[in-house]
């Protein structure tokens, strides 16, 4: 038998069928895509533990993770092929601005910050295999050296040295060297191996790929800088400077050794909706110290009140926000 329902019971529940949705919608977990580094790497790790960490303090947002590189993940942001991801402070400044080694501006990008993880550029050295100078290594006939792939800043870094040093990928191998790239996994078994006697890595410390070697049965030690190939880089293409304590891998080095760094940027496309990256950024900020230490040792250096100050390319809106609760950006 049909049941009769007035007509204004019936307009009131259409009404009511017509708005269940949107709100529903609302409140719908979104799903956001974080491209990061190579599956061992700093970049995977911690990007694989803030996805958690968000996700506990924002459960409208849902972050999986991917595999990138840092050249590659300004480029895949800002065509919004991922959502968010890492960046390399000076690399990420260069994409603005459609500088080598891009070549159109990209201008969708945003930042959550900068600061997240110190980054300092490794050469390692198998003992008694060589030269010990990094000038030395480098230009040697017959060169055997693996570095990360080439979507890596880590390898666009390498050839930034060589062609400095007056060498190159190419002229290693026509000398019979080898320059062997491949994920840190990869390059980390081929040295392991003996198949290469030196490897180039910039990763954050402590670097998991590091203590390996430092405990493993082929004695290694970590190379330095030298003061021109330092200056170089700052001077060409922004990067920074620091020091890598003589305690971070007591295996690999007994003293001090200054190094090549650069800093880790959170990227996000301009159409990541403001209350998303909001609730990353405060997230970021409420659990700096301990809680971000813990998901990797060098998150311990983000301080808030530097993050914002990142001019790469502008401050996320919602990230703007959230520097502003938190007292540390002027209004």
């Amino acid at each position: 038998m049909a049941i009769m329902i007035p007509r204004r019971s019936a307009l009131l529940l259409g009404a009511a069928a017509l708005s269940t949705p949107a709100i529903r919608t609302a409140q719908a977990q979104q799903t956001f895509e974080w491209v990061a580094g190579s599956v061992g790497g700093g970049w995977y790790t911690m990007a694989a533990g803030l996805s958690s960490l968000i996700g506990e303090e924002n459960p409208n947002i849902r972050i999986r993770v991917v595999p990138g590189g840092g050249l590659a993940n300004s480029t895949r942001v800002n065509n919004g092929q991922s959502q968010l991801g890492w960046g390399i402070d000076a690399f990420t400044a260069a994409a603005a601005r459609g500088e080598e080694p891009y070549r159109a501006k990209h201008e969708n990008l945003r930042s959550l910050g900068s600061g997240y993880s110190p980054t300092e550029h490794n050469l390692v050295r198998a003992v008694g295999t060589g030269p010990e100078g990094m000038r030395e290594i480098l230009t040697q006939r017959g060169l055997k050296i693996a570095c990360p792939q080439r979507s890596s800043t880590d390898e666009m870094t390498l050839q930034r040295i060589l062609r400095f040093l007056g060498t190159s990928p190419d002229k290693i191998r026509s000398e019979g060297g080898r320059y062997l790239n491949g994920s840190y996994a990869d390059i980390g078994a081929a040295y392991a191996d003996g198949q290469v006697d030196y490897l180039y890595a910039a990763l954050a410390k402590p670097a998991a790929i590091l203590t390996e070697i430092g405990q493993g049965r082929r004695p290694s030690q970590l190379v330095g800088f030298p003061d021109d190939v330092r200056k170089h880089l700052i001077d060409t293409y922004a990067y920074a400077e620091g020091v890598l304590p003589a305690a971070t891998y007591p295996q690999l080095q007994s003293t001090d050794l200054k190094v090549t760094t650069m800093d880790s940027v959170i990227l996000a496309h301009e159409s990541v909706p403001d209350e998303v990256a909001y609730g990353i950024t405060r997230t970021l900020i409420k659990n700096r110290g301990t809680r971000l230490t813990q998901i990797h040792a060098s998150m311990g250096a983000f301080d808030p009140a530097v993050a914002w100050k990142y001019n790469g390319v502008p401050l996320h809106p919602g990230a703007a926000r959230a520097f502003r609760e938190a007292g540390v950006m002027p209004a």
